[in-house]
């Protein structure tokens, strides 16, 4: 993938769901007069008392279109490296690929992966081990019950990680409309990888460097624009990234 450069533009005082910018982040000197006490974003919570020990307590979200292939795979690493994670999609409803192009099979949000997972042996075993659907439910089914529509959670996150640029989009609209009071900022960045089994695999190692730079920096909101630009520049590969509230 050829070097792209990512556009920063000034944050207007009127957040555009649309907004594809690079927060200029306060620096932690900077006089605290200046700064409204609602906009300030603690990456690092506190953990609560009694709460499960993490590597961080930054509550993340990654999100692609069916919460099947890209978000599953970076959700199952994340779990399995010790982050707070939960995993989403933002389509209407589940595809994954069928026989033949025009003919995918489709499920509601509702239907557990285990119900697919059978549904599919069921039509056709051998095509779906071989193109490796049956492989990903059974994983899928070992990490919760089933796929999650982002537009139907109210769960508040420190960082939504997308997987594609109309998921990025739909996660910042959706943001936008659900017009809550809380001024809870999260962060949400874009890291585009294709809808197959090798990219899903090699997006949900890229997706964890970054979430581990994050997590390890000595002051993650002053110095996230420094781990975009220094993320883009290793990987070649352009971020989308934007502020959003809840």
């Amino acid at each position: 993938m050829s070097p792209m450069t990512s556009s920063k533009r000034s944050l207007p005082d009127d957040i555009s769901p649309k907004s594809k910018t690079v927060l200029t982040i306060p620096n932690s000197q900077s006089d605290s007069s200046e700064r409204s006490p609602k906009r300030v974003c603690r990456l690092s919570p506190p953990a609560s008392r009694g709460a499960p020990s993490y590597v961080s307590n930054l509550k993340i979200a990654v999100v692609c279109s069916s919460n099947q292939n890209r978000s599953m795979e970076a959700h199952n690493l994340l779990q399995k490296r010790g982050y707070r994670v939960q995993s989403f999609g933002t389509g209407s409803c589940v595809k994954l690929p069928g026989p033949t192009l025009d003919k995918p099979n489709v499920y509601s949000f509702d239907t557990p992966y285990q119900d697919q997972f059978v549904d599919l042996k069921r039509k056709d075993a051998a095509f779906y081990t071989q193109n490796g659907l049956l492989n990903m439910l059974d994983r899928n089914r070992r990490i919760k019950e089933k796929p999650e529509r982002f537009q139907e959670n109210r769960d508040e996150f420190d960082l939504i990680v997308t997987c594609q640029e109309r998921v990025f989009d739909q996660v910042l609209e959706n943001l936008s409309e659900r017009g809550g009071n809380s001024c809870k900022m999260v962060h949400v960045i874009n890291v585009e990888i294709k809808d197959n089994h090798d990219d899903a695999t090699l997006g949900a190692f890229l997706i964890h460097e970054l979430v581990k730079e994050i997590c390890s920096s000595s002051d993650p909101e002053a110095e996230l624009e420094e781990i975009i630009d220094t993320m883009e520049k290793k990987k070649k590969q352009r971020l989308l990234y934007s502020p959003a509230f809840y």
